[in-house]
């Protein structure tokens, strides 16, 4: 059972694609994932056929709050094996609510640990949408994983963006979580006709090494489509070529989760 953070400090750069398509990759390979969606907007929730309006209290931020426990908000998606912990915009106030808890930022780690203590081996993967900001909601999460995957659009300021958020990760380790680790980095975005996708793809690789994916997810128009229909882009259009990468960079994933368990 491993818990890992989807995480980028910036918006817009296919996090919540990336859970969606990586959770659902997965349970079709017979894994049982549970994905928490821990960003206010609420994507993660809407783009798996979920409503993001329902009442609070059957959120993650009902969890968060101390009012629901895990086993009583977790939701069956409409997809085999694929379970979800929904999120709204009421979570956006939690910052301020726990302002006077010192322990807050292991409110998750504490609240899971238990929950998997209780109902060993149910989940092969717990995978954590994060906000996309260094707020307290992601502390929680980085607090709360085994390691870490973070998308990078191959852009401009993507690069200069990262270098801030291994900073963090850094701080993280050293006071909070010191066995985090960085699972990979998987390039987005990408457009081949662009000499800028390719510069930014060799200076990630430069610097971060075997870190980085080989796959790489292409803009496709098939992959910003899905979410509005509610389904991952591997059940709405599983030939596109946004699927197909997606299916690649999942057996990248299981390879090197194969090669992790066997060094153990």
């Amino acid at each position: 059972m491993k818990i890992i953070s989807i995480i980028n400090q910036k918006g817009g750069v296919g996090k919540t694609t990336t859970v969606i398509n990586l959770a659902s990759a997965l349970t079709q390979l017979n894994k049982k994932i549970l994905v928490i969606d821990l960003d206010p907007q609420g994507n993660a929730t809407t783009g798996l056929g979920l409503s993001n309006t329902n009442q609070s209290d059957q959120t993650i931020y009902g969890i968060l709050n101390g009012t629901m426990s895990i086993s009583n908000v977790i939701k069956q998606t409409k997809f085999r094996n694929l379970d979800l912990i929904t999120s709204n915009v009421d979570l956006s106030g939690l910052e301020v609510e726990t302002a006077n808890d010192s322990d807050r930022a292991f409110i998750l780690k504490s609240k899971l640990t238990a929950y998997l203590n209780n109902s060993r081996g149910i989940y092969d993967y717990v995978l954590i949408d994060c906000p996309p900001s260094l707020s307290l909601l992601t502390v929680m999460a980085l607090v709360s994983s085994n390691s870490l995957l973070v998308p990078l659009q191959t852009e401009f300021f993507a690069l200069e963006g990262l270098t801030q958020l291994m900073k963090t990760i850094e701080r993280i380790k050293v006071n909070l979580n010191p066995s985090l680790e960085i699972q990979g980095i998987l390039l987005t975005m990408y457009d081949r006709r662009n000499k800028l996708s390719s510069q930014v793809e060799q200076e990630a690789r430069d610097y971060f090494k075997d870190k980085v994916y080989q796959t790489v997810i292409p803009r496709n128009v098939r992959l910003s489509e899905a979410p509005s229909h509610g389904v991952p882009v591997l059940i709405y259009d599983k030939n596109c070529p946004g699927s197909k990468s997606y299916y690649n960079f999942t057996d990248e994933f299981i390879e090197q989760e194969n090669k992790i368990g066997s060094a153990a």
